[in-house]
């Protein structure tokens, strides 16, 4: 029988900054397996709540869940565990490390990580070492990083990175990948490589996606459903044709751009 719990569960969330409400009450799932698009003007609370989320911020009130248990309250390495991993809007690699290296480092509790085991224990350390890196390959030949392997992740263009970001996600092994604008900087190339790396993430890896965007081109052709914010509060959710055609979404933000 097919687990229908949701993967995320915002519940009458709430996040306030002295006088500020960043997030007002908003409520909404994401279910397994789907690619869930957050769009919404400057300030309406998309990012602040992928920091909730991921434990960066606490909330002022109401309940985050990832298959049915809560998360709000746990420390960001913590909600990492239980595989809810996030990508930043600004590429966050090691740039003077290697792209193999840079996925390398991903997976937790490495065996070489304790100075001793390397002593001790050097054909462990060694053996591991080498199924990161065979992992690790995998990774790059799926996001066609494969040749730039060796190469400094700091000389990367802005549409590699996004790739690099990608590749870095998938060696956490997560069940939910929380997207910060994948499509900022990038160009229509990359774009296109990107599009087709996030939907065979989903459909074969059998990864769940939620993601802020702006590109609306780009939210219309790869989320559903699509949750749109405003100010705080989340104003509607639906299909990218129900939200192209709600007029509270063209009013509040798309002003008519979508029509």
């Amino acid at each position: 029988m097919k687990d229908t719990t949701p993967i995320l569960e915002i519940k009458d969330v709430v996040k306030d900054f002295g006088g500020l409400r960043a997030v007002n009450r908003c409520s909404f799932q994401v279910q397994p397996g789907t690619i869930t698009g957050l769009i919404g003007p400057n300030g309406a609370g998309k990012t602040t709540l992928f920091n909730l989320i991921t434990g960066f911020l606490k909330c002022t009130s109401g309940q985050i869940l990832s298959q049915g248990k809560r998360i709000d309250g746990l420390l960001p390495h913590e909600i990492f565990r239980r595989r809810v991993v996030r990508t930043f809007q600004i590429p966050r690699e090691l740039k003077r490390m290697s792209v193999l290296e840079n996925l390398m480092l991903v997976p937790e509790h490495q065996t070489g990580e304790q100075v001793w085991s390397s002593w001790l224990f050097p054909w462990r350390v060694r053996r591991q070492e080498l199924e990161l890196e065979e992992q690790a390959m995998e990774v790059l030949r799926f996001v066609n990083l494969i040749n730039l392997k060796n190469e400094y992740a700091g000389n990367l263009s802005s549409g590699q990175k996004k790739l690099l970001e990608l590749a870095r996600t998938l060696m956490a092994k997560p069940r939910l990948v929380l997207l910060d604008e994948p499509g900022a900087g990038v160009n229509p190339t990359l774009m296109n490589q990107l599009v087709e790396y996030i939907q065979k993430s989903c459909f074969e890896r059998g990864l769940t996606f939620l993601l802020i965007e702006h590109d609306m081109d780009l939210v219309m052709r790869l989320c559903d459903p699509i949750i749109v914010m405003c100010h705080g509060d989340k104003i509607t959710e639906g299909s990218p044709q129900e939200v192209q055609q709600d007029q509270r979404v063209i009013e509040a933000y798309l002003g008519g751009q979508l029509q």
